[in-house]
C-alpha cells in the first residue's frame, strides 16, 4: 500500500504507524537502526530537520522505502497541513 507524505508531520505519522504495526517500540527501532530514541520521537512528532538518510534508515528497518513522484491534486486539508 502506498502512503503519501507531503510534510514532516505526515512522514512521522507513517513511521509511527508502521512501527506500531510491527509491534515495535521506539527503543526497539532505535536498537535496530542506531538512531537515538529521542530523535525517533521527534521525527514521529513531526519536527522538521531530520536528515533524509535518517528517514531512509528508519523506513528500511520497517520494511519500507521512499519513492518520489509527481504531486497529485491536493485537498484543502493537505494544504492546511503544510502550513
Amino acid at each position: 500500500m502506498n502512503m503519501l507524505a507531503r510534510t514532516p508531520k505526515q512522514m512521522g505519522q507513517i513511521i509511527q504507524r508502521q512501527r506500531k504495526a510491527l509491534g515495535m517500540s521506539q527503543t526497539d527501532l532505535a536498537a535496530r537502526t542506531g538512531v537515538r530514541q529521542e530523535l525517533i520521537s521527534r521525527i514521529e512528532s513531526g519536527h522538521d530537520g531530520a536528515k533524509i538518510a535518517t528517514i531512509c534508515e528508519l523506513l528500511a528497518a520497517l520494511g519500507h522505502e521512499m519513492t518520489v513522484g509527481p504531486r497529485s491534486k491536493s485537498s484543502s486539508a493537505d494544504i492546511r497541513d503544510i502550513f
